[in-house]
């Protein structure tokens, strides 16, 4: 498993970034950081906008780590302040 900096998510948090879920609807349903947002990886691409909106730096997470990295990298070229957090439970222990 890569390792993700958690003291650069404990900053994210404080600053009030907001946790975007990158699992399925399935994987979510069955736990997910209280008061993420929940974007499954593929519809990334269409919700740039939206996640602009949200005016606030940003923490992807999913499963192990892999996704949320996917969804970081893209989102980063596309101007978003971004960090992968990882597996969700590892940003959900801060909370």
């Amino acid at each position: 498993m890569a390792n993700f900096d958690n003291e650069k998510i404990q900053e994210y948090l404080k600053n009030g970034a907001v946790v975007i879920d990158v699992r399925t609807d399935a994987e979510y349903a069955e736990g997910h950081v209280s008061g993420s947002e929940h974007i499954v990886l593929d519809r990334i691409p269409g919700n740039i906008s939206t996640v602009k909106d949200l005016g606030k730096q940003v923490i992807a997470v999913c499963r192990s780590g892999a996704r949320s990295g996917q969804a970081t990298d893209f989102l980063k070229q596309h101007g978003i302040d971004i960090i992968n957090g990882g597996p969700w439970e590892n940003v959900d222990q801060y909370m």
